[in-house]
This record gives C-alpha cells, sequence and structure tokens, in this order.
C-alpha cells in the first residue's frame, strides 16, 4: 500500500497535491494499522486455539486410556459373573414370590375386612375396643329375670309333682309336705311358651269313666278301685310335657334373638344408620357412609316416655353445623336432618 502511494507521489508535482490527497492517505495508514492490529489478535487467538487444541489433544488421549483400561476391567469382570447372574435369577423369581404372597394376602385382608363389616352389621364387636353398658332397669334383663324366676318356681312344682306321683303310685297316704302340691291353685301360667297346668282342687269331682267319685286331696288316686285309673298321666309323661315346654321355650329365645339381629339388619339397610346403645336412655347412630368409624351422632331421649330426642356434642357434629341449625334450629326436625346427613355424606364419597 506504501509503494502505491508513493509512485502515486512520484507521478505527481507538487503543485498538484492537493489537502484532498493528504487526508486519503492519513486514512489509508490508519487503516493499514488497524489492519495489522487485527492480524495480530487473531495471530494471539490462533496460537491460544493451539494451546486449547494440545490440551485437548491430552485429554482425549487420557480418556481413550481409561476407556481402555476399563473395558479390560469389564472383560475381566464378565468372566467372574456367571455366579452373580445365577444369585440375580434367583433373586429375580423370590421377588415374584414375594409379590404374588404380597397379592394373595391382599384379597385375604379385603375378604376380613368384608366378615368384619358382616360382622358389625349382625351386631358384633371387639370387647377389647367397645365397651358395652347395660341400663340398670333395662327391660329384657327385668324380663329374663322373671323367666328365670318362673322356671325355678315351675321346677319346684314338678318336683313336688313327681314326688306326688310316685307316692300315689306306691299307694300309700299323701306325705304332710306334698299337701300343698296336691291342692295346687287352678291354672299356673308360663311367659313363653304359654302351658296351663290345671289341678284337681280339694273337693268332690266326677272320673273320667263317669263311675266313681274321686276326692282330692285326701283320697289317692290308685286307692280307688275305679277302671280308668290307668288313663291318668304318669310320671314319664310329665317329665315329657316339661321337656317339651322347656324345649319350646329355648326356641322361643332363638327366634327372638334372630328377630332382633333381623330387624337391626333391616334398619341399617333402609335407614342407613346403625343405632346402638350405649347407656341410658342414650343412642349411637353411625352412617353406612361415614368417611370414619370415629363419626357418629349420639341422641338422648327426654321426657318421661322418651319422645324427645336432643343430639350431644360429639367431635363429628362439629363438622355439620349447618346442618344443625338449618333442620334442628330452624326447622326441628330430626328425620330432615339424618336425611340431609345422608345425602351430603354420599355426595362426598362419590365426589371422591
Amino acid at each position: 500500500m506504501r509503494a502505491i502511494l508513493g509512485s502515486y507521489d512520484s507521478e505527481l508535482t507538487a503543485a498538484e497535491y492537493s489537502p484532498q490527497l493528504t487526508r486519503r492517505m492519513r486514512e489509508a495508514e490508519d487503516m493499514v494499522q488497524k489492519v495489522h492490529a487485527h492480524s495480530s489478535e487473531m495471530e494471539a487467538q490462533l496460537s491460544q486455539a493451539l494451546e486449547e487444541l494440545g490440551g485437548q489433544k491430552q485429554r482425549a488421549d487420557m480418556l481413550e486410556m481409561e476407556v481402555k483400561m476399563l473395558q479390560s476391567q469389564s472383560s475381566a469382570a464378565e468372566q467372574s459373573f456367571p455366579l452373580s447372574r445365577e444369585e440375580a435369577s434367583s433373586l429375580r423369581l423370590k421377588i415374584e414370590e414375594l409379590e404374588g404372597e404380597r397379592s394373595r394376602l391382599e384379597e385375604d385382608k379385603k375378604m376380613l375386612e368384608m366378615q368384619l363389616e358382616r360382622f358389625t352389621l349382625q351386631g358384633s364387636y371387639d370387647q377389647s375396643r367397645t365397651k358395652v353398658l347395660h341400663m340398670s332397669m333395662n327391660p329384657a334383663s327385668a324380663a329374663k329375670q322373671r323367666l328365670r324366676e318362673d322356671q325355678a318356681r315351675l321346677q319346684e312344682e314338678c318336683e313336688q309333682l313327681r314326688e306326688l306321683v310316685h307316692a300315689l303310685e306306691r299307694g300309700g297316704p299323701v306325705p304332710a309336705g306334698l299337701e300343698a302340691a296336691a291342692s295346687l291353685p287352678s291354672s299356673t301360667e308360663l311367659t313363653a311358651p304359654q302351658i296351663r297346668v290345671t289341678a284337681p282342687e280339694p273337693a268332690a269331682r266326677p272320673c273320667r269313666c263317669g263311675k266313681m267319685t274321686l276326692l282330692f286331696p285326701r283320697s289317692p288316686m290308685l286307692d280307688l278301685p275305679c277302671e280308668c285309673r290307668d288313663q291318668w298321666p304318669t310320671s314319664k309323661e310329665l317329665r315329657k310335657q316339661v321337656e317339651s315346654a322347656e324345649l319350646k321355650n329355648q326356641r322361643l329365645k332363638e327366634v327372638f334373638q334372630t328377630k332382633i339381629q333381623e330387624f337391626r339388619k333391616v334398619c341399617y339397610a333402609l335407614t342407613g344408620y346403625q343405632i346402638d346403645i350405649t347407656t341410658e336412655n342414650q343412642y349411637r347412630l353411625t352412617s353406612m357412609y361415614a368417611e370414619h368409624k370415629a363419626d357418629c351422632l349420639i341422641f338422648k331421649a327426654t321426657g318421661p316416655s322418651g319422645a324427645k330426642m336432643q343430639l350431644l356434642e360429639t367431635a363429628f357434629s362439629h363438622s355439620v353445623r349447618e346442618l344443625i341449625e338449618l333442620h334442628l334450629l330452624r326447622q326441628d326436625s330430626i328425620p330432615a336432618f339424618l336425611s340431609a346427613l345422608t345425602l351430603d355424606l354420599f355426595s362426598r364419597q362419590t365426589v371422591a
């Protein structure tokens, strides 16, 4: 560039120089300086790139050596792995067996939960977790007590009648202790089943054959020369009657228990609430759509005949304050409250 400018300047005379040419020359010199600076900068970048290339090449050589070492180690390890692979296959089989056993245990758990729910519906309970409180004036206990007293009284009367029959069969006089048994009241009624035991009155009455007149209790039956003497019931027949009455009584108890369980199931299926008696005049209601087992309502019967029911405060009742205010406080309707609560719990389960 300088040579070109020098030749150009040699051709020109001194008079032909102008400020314009001077300015252009300066610009050309500045450009030449910039080119030199750029070339030096590029040379520096090139040298730096060469240095980096050398470092990368060394790193590549090191990585290649490491790869070769790993390949040699893997080939050596593969030769010692056949036993480990067999162990891995056996462990895999064991895992599959454990998975199958786990699925089977889950099915058994579901079946046991269904059986527990069915037993709960039938009225059974866990004695370690549930405490049953019996009312002091329980009608069922009073009825059982009366039944036991009636059975004891009838058993005593049967024993007296057996002794009386044995005494009459022997043909001797009636013992003094059995005179009260010979003059029993006109009828003694049992609660269930109803049986009437009729004893002869101490007065003259005709015999079954119509030929003789028997006097009770003074004249023993076997001392009378009556032809229908053998037609009177023996002790064996009386014993059979007592056993039959006891069997009927036991069957009535079983039927009563069955009907109670059936009634509880029907109430649970129709209303959706399981009703349990916790204490005297208190009843616990548990919905079949309850999210937790502890979610229950407790009502207390108030008034002389228990006609009014009062809702007691529980942890679950706090979560249904809106329904209580609407249906109990404003509308004063317990059935509407229970129906709305059932719909609310059912909607929660269907949404979930």
